[in-house]
C-alpha cells in the first residue's frame, strides 16, 4: 500500500481568506456606491427632460395662441410628471418689431437660480397687433 506524503501547501490558510474576503468585500461596496450614484444621475436627467418639456410647452403656447408679449419677465409654476417646477420668460424686443425674443427658464422652485433647463425662441407680430 501506497501513502501518499501529506502536503502543508493544500488549501489556504486563514490570513489568505481574510485578505481574499476584504477583496471582495471592497469591490461589493464600490459596485454598490456606483449603482447608487447612476440611481440619482436618472433622478436629475428625468427631472431635467421635465424642465425641457416644460420650456418647450411654454414656447409652444405662445406660438399656438399667437400671443404678442409685452417686453419685460413673466414667472410662473407649471406641474409636469407629479414634479413642480416654476419658469421664468424673459421678453426681449429685437431689431425687427415684429419680433420678440423670449428667453425660458425653469428651474426647481426653491432654486430659482439654479436652472435646469432653457430654451429661447422669438413670437411674431400678429396681423393687426401695432407694434
Amino acid at each position: 500500500m501506497t501513502t501518499w506524503p501529506r502536503d502543508k501547501s493544500i488549501g489556504f490558510t486563514l490570513v489568505e481568506v481574510l485578505v481574499a474576503m476584504t477583496i471582495v468585500a471592497v469591490s461589493l461596496l464600490a459596485a454598490l456606491r456606483v449603482a447608487t450614484q447612476s440611481t440619482s444621475h436618472v433622478d436629475e436627467l428625468r427631472v431635467r427632460l421635465f424642465a425641457g418639456w416644460v420650456a418647450a410647452d411654454r414656447l409652444a403656447e405662445h406660438h399656438a395662441r399667437g400671443d404678442w408679449l409685452a417686453v419685460g419677465v413673466l414667472t410662473g409654476t407649471q406641474r409636469q410628471g407629479s414634479i413642480e417646477l416654476g419658469w421664468r420668460e424673459e421678453v426681449s424686443s429685437t431689431p425687427n418689431p415684429a419680433f420678440r425674443r423670449v428667453d425660458v427658464y425653469v428651474f426647481a422652485p426653491p432654486q430659482p437660480a439654479h436652472f435646469l433647463a432653457h430654451v429661447a425662441g422669438f413670437v411674431v407680430n400678429p396681423a393687426g397687433h401695432a407694434p
